[in-house]
């Protein structure tokens, strides 16, 4: 619980710099770059959690891996939370950065799941009706399960709609299940 709202107040406080100097976009991008680097190098997240690397130390090898890649924005951002021995929840701060620059943006993540995948008017039909009855912007993912047999399963935030075939199996053996005898019938 500590590291998600330490996350979310830092993240909170970049975003609002950010806005303040326009450079949301360039910020986002950064954020992703650096869930990424972090989430395929174990090494680099095994040494920012390290107690034993001196800050001034990975403060450098931070400065090594993201100059290049990040704005000097985001670079000063990652040399403040180094210099406050908050490096390992680096990570955890770049997506908290991005949840909150899609609530900032009004943008809505649709995850939609299908046994098959569905052609373009099925999917412009989907996301015409999640934006009538949602938010104005929709980031769709698209995940191919073939164990729910056919249909859809839509989940957006904290809401699910479970339209698959293995859902309505499931209801039916439930309902298979239960003793239906009826005593001197």
């Amino acid at each position: 619980m500590k590291a998600t709202r330490l996350s979310s107040r830092y993240a909170k406080s970049l975003l609002s710099l950010v806005v303040e100097q326009n450079k949301t976009e360039d910020t986002l991008s950064d954020m992703k770059h650096i869930i990424s680097v972090c989430s395929e190098n174990k090494d680099l997240s095994l040494l920012l959690k390290s107690p034993i690397v001196k800050t001034d130390k990975k403060i450098s090898i931070l400065s090594e891996i993201f100059s290049k890649s990040v704005s000097d924005v985001t670079m000063s951002f990652i040399h403040i939370i180094t210099s406050k021995k908050r490096e390992m929840y680096l990570e955890g701060i770049a997506e908290s950065f991005i949840s909150l620059y899609k609530v900032h943006n009004n943008i809505e993540t649709v995850t939609l799941t299908t046994a098959a995948p569905i052609d373009g008017s099925t999917k412009s039909e989907i996301l015409s009706y999640i934006k009538k009855n949602g938010k104005s912007d929709v980031e769709l993912t698209e995940i191919i399960d073939e164990d729910i047999l056919g249909g859809i399963i839509v989940k957006m935030g904290d809401k699910q709609l479970d339209a698959s075939v293995i859902r309505d199996i499931k209801e039916l053996k439930k309902i298979f299940n239960k003793n239906l005898y009826i005593k001197n019938f």
